[in-house]
């Protein structure tokens, strides 16, 4: 009897771990995948296919999945130091925009995308900003960002990667260049003062040429201008300027009848 009872505990155990490793095996065979992922399964070596999302059935031991997540990721590609064309020396540095589009190539032609992706980054700058100038580099800088994108994007397409966007963060240089740049800007600001003073000078005098012409032409205007600029100068300094009564007269008598002239002629 006690050795019966003794049989039937034991097997009641047993079942009990049984089903303990048997929820195990079970729980360990369904993955959830969700929206923005995808399950790439290998079965006893070989490639079996992308699954998900939803729930996906793994075989425990015999299944090896990996799971690729879809979503846009961004690296920080480190600090490069580079020499332009033009021989001048930079630090730049850059951060990449990627995604996985292709999870099957991302697993099989390559074995860690990001890493590749950004090595491939950092030769990548160094080539293109290698074959521009300082100044394009500077005001260039969109033109710059979709070059290197396109070429990144270009060269990582057969591992399934996505290039969206590539940005440069900053462009660091020497202390000394900083100051001939500074220098550069002051003359440019001083080159474009003295044009802007040349060219009003240049107006006044086309403006005083044409008044010169045009009181030569008509002695009575003449008169008239210096008659009221004495007049200016007596309402300034509070003087009494005397003028001859016939040369005044003879200047507006002059002036009254070529008005006269002109209306009748109109």
């Amino acid at each position: 009897m006690v050795l019966t009872l003794q049989v039937g505990i034991g097997e009641i155990i047993g079942i009990f771990f049984l089903a303990i490793i048997l929820l195990i095996i079970l729980a360990s065979a369904i993955r959830i995948v969700k929206e923005y992922e995808r399950i790439v399964v290998f079965r006893l070596g070989r490639l079996l296919g992308q699954k998900g999302p939803g729930i996906v059935l793994i075989i425990p031991i015999i299944d090896s999945p990996r799971i690729i997540d879809m979503r846009i990721v961004t690296f920080d590609v480190p600090k490069q130091r580079i020499i332009t064309k033009d021989n001048v020396t930079v630090d730049v540095d850059a951060v990449v925009y990627m995604r996985v589009q292709d999870p099957l190539a991302a697993v099989m032609r390559v074995r860690d995308y990001l890493t590749a992706t950004s090595l491939l980054a950092q030769t990548t700058l160094r080539d293109v900003i290698g074959q521009v100038e300082f100044d394009d580099l500077l005001a260039k800088r969109d033109e710059l960002n979709k070059r290197l994108q396109s070429i990144l994007d270009e060269a990582t397409e057969p591992w399934g990667i996505k290039v969206t966007a590539v940005a440069i963060k900053d462009v660091i240089i020497p202390e000394s260049m900083q100051r001939a740049i500074a220098k550069q800007a002051e003359a440019e600001r001083e080159r474009r003062s003295r044009i802007i003073m040349a060219e009003g000078e240049l107006q006044a005098a086309q403006k005083m040429a044409e008044a010169a012409a045009a009181y030569a032409a008509s002695p009575q205007a003449m008169r008239l201008r210096e008659l009221q600029t004495w007049t200016e100068i007596a309402r300034e300094k509070n003087l009494i300027i005397v003028t001859e009564g016939g040369s005044l007269g003879t200047i507006l008598g002059t002036t009254i009848g070529v008005a006269k002239k002109r209306k009748v002629e109109e």
